[in-house]
């Protein structure tokens, strides 16, 4: 036994932390093996020697062997400056998170920074297992330690660290979506990598973008980033974003959320929904463009303005002008909250400004602050809310246009609640001006129809006997208002709140009530029915799903002219592969396994795209089979694996190294999390295929 070999064998008898930090570099990469297949070994996250091992302490079979924290071992293995050290390193970290819960989500902020540190620089296979550790940390929901350590890696001076960073934010993003990562914090640093010196970078950048307007869509991206980018770059990412379509879907989920999944995919076997339900459960949610940007502060620049000085001019132009002035400010997305009292007190004068020009620029004013303040707005909402009513009265189309803009921008903002305004609503259905009157009925009927259920339950006690008042009104447009807001009351909440007060009711007016409920519950229910079919016409092309693990995704290829060209489904590539030079293969007649491709080269199926694989594979795997393998119905799926036993002479044949790319594809369309369903047929599709290599293993 040689020196070495002697030192190796003593090495495995020390604590974990000799060994990890030992001298010599064979000693440190052995027991970063050992520990990778530690946590390989352990099943359950409840498994008591990793749950002691992320606590502070590492258990053998059941033996502590050291007491040290696992924040101090991975950061300073992951710094190793020996490379080979260095990727084992990732791997135990990268075994360590697939078998650990959501609570090591709180050692994520210093092991990425150490990854960011030393790792994003490295050779190509530690890039990836470093990109692979932070999808892993996503998954145990530590996603502001991930954005955060993202923060650090774009400003790294090489560019070389930067795309891994971006790339890494994107398959986040694409895979986990908007409801896991937040836009926000991606949106705050492409700026910055718009104007960077290297092409990579900047490709790089507006491939997130693009992936962006998949989940907050094109509007909020283009107003929130546009004014931030140069001519050029805006006319190039213009016409990318034609090529944008269809609404994004998550592939992959959280841990906590994968618990659940078996049990759902149990209860949808026996139900067996449709795919418009699936569409339905993984609908990507509605994101808030307001929560995407910063609060602006405009009290400041305000006061700067000369604001003051011209709202008390006796020119009527000079009040217009320091009011747009206000308008202007206030049309900022999001507003910082002040004091904006006096402001309010003001803007009520000027709303019955005579001159119309200053009313209306002040009514607007209002309407932007609503929107930008939101809640913060409420209090100044309701002080003026009683003069904007009492504005209705005005017959100037421009008046009347600004006042129902503003004050529905002051409900949909939630500056008013309906059940806090009745008095104010009883005082405006009193108005001997019956415009004011059926305006005022108007504009309740779409704060109610644009509130929910709960909502309304609360306040229909309070507002039907207002209603059912005003059907008594002398004026046509004040009933026709009354009725529409007793419809509306019913659309939501039922018939049940009415039923005492239709008993007042004649015949006749009971008859037109009962007309229009019917005739809006039969515009809602085709106009829902049009829109189901609509979204779930928009996200099926986003059904395919796969495992993130094996399927690696550059921002860059969301550009039209960096995305790899794929054949025709059910064609053989004319020419050689680029890594092999096989012959054209004649589709036609199923050929031999052993003559479909060439492989004289040991190359890793992680270091290829699918496209590259699907063409060595040759037709070995049909174009009907791999549509079934990305299928969304678990049924289609099983029936492409079972497919697979039907063919066992061919398979039998396969090469090692045709086999291992074989499995590799199969389980990168499917998915490792949705093969517990049919891991038997894959078993036994196994025992056919030649045995499989140790590094097949490594990277599952």
């Amino acid at each position: 036994m040689s020196e070495e070999e002697k030192l190796l064998k003593e090495a495995k008898k020390l604590p974990w932390d000799d060994r990890l930090f030992h001298k010599n570099w064979k000693v440190r990469n052995e027991a970063n093996i050992d520990l990778a297949a530690l946590c390989d070994s352990i099943a359950d996250p409840k498994d008591p020697r990793l749950r002691e091992f992320g606590k502070r302490y590492i258990f053998i079979a059941g033996h502590e062997r050291s007491a040290f924290c696992i924040l101090s071992v991975f950061r300073k293995t992951l710094v190793d400056s020996n490379s080979p050290v260095q990727e084992k390193a990732l791997d135990a970290l990268v075994a360590f998170l697939r078998a650990a819960d959501a609570d090591a989500g709180r050692y994520g902020k210093e092991v990425c920074d150490a990854i960011v540190a030393k790792c994003l620089t490295g050779r190509p296979k530690t890039v990836e297992k470093a990109q692979a550790a932070f999808m892993l940390w996503v998954e145990l929901e530590a996603v502001d330690a991930f954005l955060d350590a993202m923060e650090k890696a774009i400003k790294n001076k090489v560019s070389k660290a930067v795309v891994p960073a971006i790339d890494v934010m994107f398959q986040a993003l694409s895979e986990f979506g908007a409801k896991v990562v937040p836009p926000k914090r991606i949106l705050k640093m492409l700026p910055e990598l718009f104007d960077h010196q290297d092409q990579n970078v900047r490709a790089s950048s507006k491939g997130l973008t693009l992936e962006l307007c998949r989940w907050i869509g094109k509007d909020p991206v283009k107003s929130i980033l546009f004014e931030k980018m140069r001519d050029t770059m805006k006319k190039e990412l213009e016409a990318e974003l034609a090529n944008v379509t269809g609404t994004a879907r998550p592939s992959r989920k959280i841990r906590s959320e994968q618990d659940k999944e078996p049990e759902r995919e149990a209860v949808s076997e026996v139900v067996g929904p449709g795919p418009s339900e699936e569409s339905t459960a993984d609908a990507p949610p509605e994101i808030d463009e307001y929560e995407l940007v910063d609060p602006v502060d405009i009290l400041t620049p305000l006061e700067k303005s000369g604001f003051w000085d011209g709202v008390k001019a006796t020119k009527w132009s000079e009040r217009k002008e320091a009011v747009a002035e206000l308008t202007k400010l206030a049309s900022t997305k999001r507003i910082a909250p002040g004091d904006f009292t006096e402001i309010c007190r003001t803007l009520k004068k000027l709303i019955a400004d005579v001159n119309i020009a200053v009313a209306v620029e002040a009514i607007q004013a209002i309407g932007n602050l609503a929107k930008g303040l939101r809640t913060h707005f409420s209090g100044s909402s309701r002080f003026l809310l009683p003069g904007l009513l009492e504005k209705l009265k005005e017959k100037k189309p421009t008046l009347s246009e600004a006042l129902t803009q503003t004050l529905q921008a002051m409900h949909t903002a939630g500056c008013l609640n309906l059940v806090d305004i009745v008095e104010d609503i009883k005082t405006a259905v009193k108005n001997k001006v019956p415009l004011v009157r059926s305006l005022t009925l108007n504009w309740v009927t779409f704060c109610i129809e644009t509130s929910n259920k709960a909502v309304v339950l609360k306040l229909h006690k309070d507002y039907v006997p207002i209603f059912m008042e005003c059907l008594q009104d002398g004026t046509p447009e004040v009933r026709d208002a009354a009725f529409s807001a007793l419809a509306a009351i019913a659309k939501l909440v039922g018939m049940r709140p009415l039923e005492r007060s239709l008993e007042k009711l004649d015949d006749v007016r009971r008859k037109k009530l009962s007309e229009m409920i019917m005739g809006s519950e039969g515009g809602t229910s085709t106009s829902a029915s049009s829109a189901t079919v609509k979204s779930s016409g928009v996200t099926a092309p986003s059904l395919e799903t796969s495992d993130s693990s094996f399927v690696r995704r550059s921002a860059a290829s969301m550009l039209s002219g960096k995305r790899p060209v794929q054949a025709a489904p059910g064609k053989q590539k004319g020419g050689s592969v680029k890594s092999g030079g096989s012959k054209k293969v004649d589709t036609t007649v199923q050929p031999k396994a052993s003559k479909l491709v060439e492989t004289p080269e040991d190359v890793e199926p992680a270091e290829m795209s699918l496209e590259e694989i699907e063409s060595r594979l040759g037709s070995l795997i049909q174009a009907d089979t791999i549509s079934q393998l990305k299928s969304s119905a678990w049924k289609e799926r099983l029936e492409a694996i079972s497919s697979f036993k039907q063919q066992w002479k061919v398979y039998k044949t396969l090469t090692s190294q045709l086999s291992y790319w074989f499995v590799y594809f199969v389980l990168s369309l499917v998915g490792v999390k949705k093969m517990f369903r049919f891991s038997n047929r894959l078993l036994k599709l196994s025992l056919i295929l030649p045995p499989l290599r140790k590094s097949f293993l490594r990277n599952v």
